[in-house]
């Protein structure tokens, strides 16, 4: 049985010293989402009697709100399950700085928590369970950039149409001024205008990562103009495409969104970096159009769970029974 000290962290200058590779669970993005308005960071810290880390997970609250409809609530994302560095206890270690997190969460009145992206479907699933999170299954999509070129993953079809939109004179590159990284916000802001998932992080904080190192704003343009773009993470020696958005309505003929998501790749490949994942797929529906579009540049898909705890009961139990295995 492992025994460990759970606290959690919500300033910066109480961070302790640890070792991090994985950029979700990262000091660097701690500090980037306490200095983004209307985010709040906690870092879940497990401690070994020594007082050492060996095991840390990072939880973003947002505050959303809005006049038309009148609402404001707040709710937590996590990426993944955190980093361990005693691999032997890992699920267990997990199950204990989750229960501290919902219990924080609940009483700091975040209306729901959503963790994504978690390594193997299965991790984690009896914790999450007995903490009263309800799972979805969800649609992910990665793309192997090490035993082949990404054109020889290409369909012919999807190859056709890159090349005749750069003869058309479409360019991609990555954002090089405040200015292009503002107007990528803002078609982006525009692209999720009418989403139902449309939760997009403020300007500051893409222009913060852009810094980093760790985060690409990447380009497509058409005579001076921004008709596509995504933003991009790397971590640990993977890709990771997070917002995508274009003028594909527009712009029908010169393709944006795929040579968005081609130079994405491009870009990942020529970094050597192992995977490129894209993080939202969207439920594994049978007829996904969008899934349709990323499978054509060569992933393979993988079934994974997505899950969610509402800090009110009724509704947490009601949606816990309706999705319900």
């Amino acid at each position: 049985m492992c025994t460990a000290n759970i606290r959690i962290i919500d300033r910066s200058e109480d961070l302790p010293e640890m070792k991090s590779y994985n950029f979700f669970h990262s000091p660097e993005l701690f500090r980037i989402i306490e200095q983004t308005p209307g985010n709040y960071p906690y870092m879940v810290i497990a401690t070994d009697d020594k007082g050492e880390v060996i095991a840390h997970m990072f939880a973003t609250l947002r505050r959303r709100g809005s006049w038309l409809p009148p609402y404001l609530y707040t709710q937590s994302r996590v990426y993944g399950e955190g980093e361990y560095e005693d691999l032997n206890h890992k699920e267990e270690l997990f199950g204990m700085m989750l229960k501290a997190l919902t219990h924080k969460l609940d009483r700091s009145l975040c209306l729901f928590i959503e963790f994504s992206d978690i390594s193997e479907k299965m991790f984690g699933y009896q914790h999450f369970r007995s903490n009263g999170f309800f799972p979805l299954l969800w649609q992910e999509i990665h793309n192997s950039l090490h035993s082949k070129r990404p054109e020889e993953r290409l369909s012919r079809h999807t190859q056709n149409i890159i090349k005749k939109s750069y003869k058309s004179g479409v360019i991609t590159r990555e954002a090089e001024t405040k200015e292009e990284i503002r107007n990528f916000y803002r078609l982006l802001r525009g692209f999720y205008r009418m989403k139902l998932r449309r939760l997009i992080p403020p300007y500051q904080q893409f222009l913060k990562l852009s810094k980093t190192g760790k985060a690409k704003i990447l380009l497509t343009i058409y005579k001076n103009k921004i008709i596509g773009g995504c933003a991009c993470i790397y971590s640990e020696n993977n890709a990771y495409l997070w917002y995508l958005a274009s003028k594909a309505k527009s712009h029908p003929t010169l393709h944006p969104k795929t040579l968005t998501v081609w130079y994405a790749i491009q870009y990942a490949y020529e970094h050597q970096y192992a995977h490129i994942s894209f993080m939202d797929v969207g439920l594994p529906w049978k007829k996904n159009p969008f899934r349709s579009f990323i499978l054509s540049f060569g992933g393979k898909p993988v079934a994974k769970y997505r899950w969610f705890h509402f800090s009110i009961p009724f509704i947490n139990r009601i949606l816990s029974w309706f999705y319900s295995e």
